[in-house]
């Protein structure tokens, strides 16, 4: 009976200390919270400390023209890739297909030092194409009025010359846009929250140019994705040579030759004798055709396809391409300006780049490069993964592509080179762009429903939207947007094939419509205002001034 009293008074007296106990330990809690907190913060950081070479700061000389070597072979992969595509399908040859790669190089390399010296002055090579220009290029081919040509280089040439037409007058959007400022007013509505998603879905949007071209040979390709990844990364600081460290700063030097050399001992071999012809295409090094047709020695010319023609439908089909590569040049600079540690470019300097570069569109069209320049996407993930964002290294690769544009035979051998290469180079370097535009999303409230939604809704759409209209064409051979106009077919198509398009439309329009002044502070805004005008920070000045003292005829507004 004593025991079974005891036992009730313990129970008792437990059940009435547990409140005091909760109580007692709520600092506790706290406390330990608080520390884990402190223990996993990390601070925004307006530049990118993790990089080696600014804007302004060069390399050495030997260590900068081996980066910018290394800057003109990858964006070969794209400059190849597109024209490959494209010129067969126009009735041309394999001859016909090294002089257009060669034009091309030439217009990049041009395009490359204009932008570098009186664009943005950001570290971007300009050149290689963008593929919002092939719908409006299928349009143009499969006009009815082309396709009656019986004679294939015929209808090579007439192909050719309305496409330079419709590039010349495209072009005008962009000059407009940029050197009127129109662009950089509708710049103001961008916000951190903004170009998050658009900036990644710049990196993402290129998806089928990284693994599924890669599939497409991967004795070739998954070797070339190792290599990268593990000399890059893995052994970056190892430092054999003058304390350098090379493996980290020239990866493509480094793996492309190793896995080439690999490729051809497999083509020699008989490796691919009896595979399909996609599995040949893609996987042997002597397909192209390319050296064997390049000449020895040519300079790219004005009009050297003949003069071009002019036809309305055309030119409104490939302003919607030149629309869509704004956007996406847009996405690029805004990346290009944290890999080179720059502040965000202003609305004047944005305004300027875009100028200059519907410039370089018109170039295009003169030249007969049969697709308009846009901003190599892979050249900017470069300035991350070799932490070297100089702008001297990217002048010094357009004097590259001038070279070899002009040498038609070297610069086919490097052109040579099989695109599940490329395709390997670009599953690291798309995915590093991608990454660049998620941390704008440390200037803003990550814990707002608000910013949650939009960012969910804008990635979700930007992918899936380009998705289904690239499906639909690939199933029915025309786009979703199929009336009798083929020129607003090839416009509205050609917008909403386009991931960074659709994101931007969705961003900007969700972004600027809800709860706009309660979530100034969750956007971002207090940051990112200051980077609106030339004069709102002075790093602006260091970073976007003009060469030659050229700023007192042409003062940022």
């Amino acid at each position: 009976m004593l025991s079974l009293t005891l036992l009730f008074h313990f129970t008792l007296f437990r059940i009435l200390l547990l409140p005091f106990l909760f109580v007692l330990s709520i600092p506790l809690c706290f406390s330990s919270e608080a520390t884990t907190m402190a223990d996993i913060t990390h601070l925004p950081m307006e530049q990118l400390q993790d990089l080696e070479c600014c804007l302004d700061s060069n390399p050495p000389w030997a260590e900068a023209i081996l980066l910018a070597f290394q800057n003109y072979i990858l964006m070969l992969g794209t400059s190849v890739m597109i024209p490959s595509w494209i010129v067969h399908a126009m009735g041309g040859s394999d001859g016909d297909k090294a002089r257009v790669i060669q034009a091309l190089l030439f217009v990049a390399g041009i395009n490359t030092l204009l932008q570098t010296l009186f664009g943005t002055r950001l570290p971007t090579v300009v050149g290689g194409g963008s593929s919002a220009y092939i719908y409006p290029i299928a349009y143009i081919i499969t006009d009815s009025s082309l396709q009656q040509i019986s004679d294939s280089h015929e209808r090579f040439i007439q192909t050719m010359r309305a496409i330079q037409g419709a590039l010349i007058v495209a072009s005008s959007i962009q000059i407009i846009l940029g050197y009127s400022q129109v662009w950089g007013l509708f710049s103001r509505f961008f916000s951190p929250l903004g170009m998050a998603p658009v900036v990644g879905l710049v990196g993402l949007g290129l998806f089928q140019r990284g693994f599924p071209v890669l599939g497409d040979c991967v004795e070739i390709g998954i070797p070339m994705l190792l290599l990268v990844i593990g000399l890059s990364q893995y052994l970056k600081h190892v430092r054999p040579f003058r304390d350098i460290p090379i493996f980290e700063r020239f990866p493509v030097l480094i793996c492309v030759p190793f896995v080439w050399i690999y490729a051809v001992i497999l083509t020699a071999g008989g490796a691919y004798r009896h595979k399909s012809d996609i599995t040949q295409h893609s996987c042997r090094t002597d397909r192209a055709n390319l050296i064997s047709t390049a000449p020895w020695f040519m300079f790219p010319y004005p009009f050297q396809w003949g003069p071009p023609t002019f036809s309305a439908g055309h030119s409104f089909a490939m302003m919607s391409a030149v629309i869509v590569s704004m956007v996406e040049s847009t996405g690029a600079y805004m990346a290009a300006s944290r890999l080179a540690i720059a502040t965000p470019p202003p609305a004047y300097v944005l305004s300027r780049g875009i100028g200059w570069q519907g410039i370089g569109v018109l170039l295009d069209g003169l030249y007969g490069t049969v697709i308009g320049s846009t901003v190599s996407v892979e050249n900017v993930g470069l300035l991350g993964l070799t932490r070297v964002g100089s702008r001297r290294v990217v002048q010094i690769s357009a004097g590259f592509m001038i070279f070899f544009s002009i040498l038609g035979k070297f610069g086919a051998v490097f052109a040579s080179i099989p695109f599940p290469i490329f395709a390997a180079l670009y599953c690291i370097l798309f995915g590093l762009v991608a990454s660049i535009g998620i941390s704008f999303l440390q200037f803003t409230n990550m814990n707002s429903m608000r910013n949650l939604i939009i960012i969910g809704l804008t990635l979700f759409l930007g992918i899936s939207v380009p998705q289904f209209f690239n499906q639909y064409w690939t199933l029915s051979r025309h786009g979703l947007v199929h009336t009798n106009a083929g020129w607003f077919n090839a416009f509205l198509n050609t917008l909403f094939s386009s991931p960074p398009t659709v994101g931007l439309i969705v961003a900007v329009l969700l972004d600027n419509t809800l709860e706009v002044e309660r979530s100034k502070k969750d956007r971002g805004m207090p940051w990112w205002v200051k980077f609106r005008t030339f004069k709102g920070d002075n790093r602006n000045e260091e970073f976007y001034t003009l060469p030659f003292n050229l700023n007192r005829f042409f003062p940022p507004t």
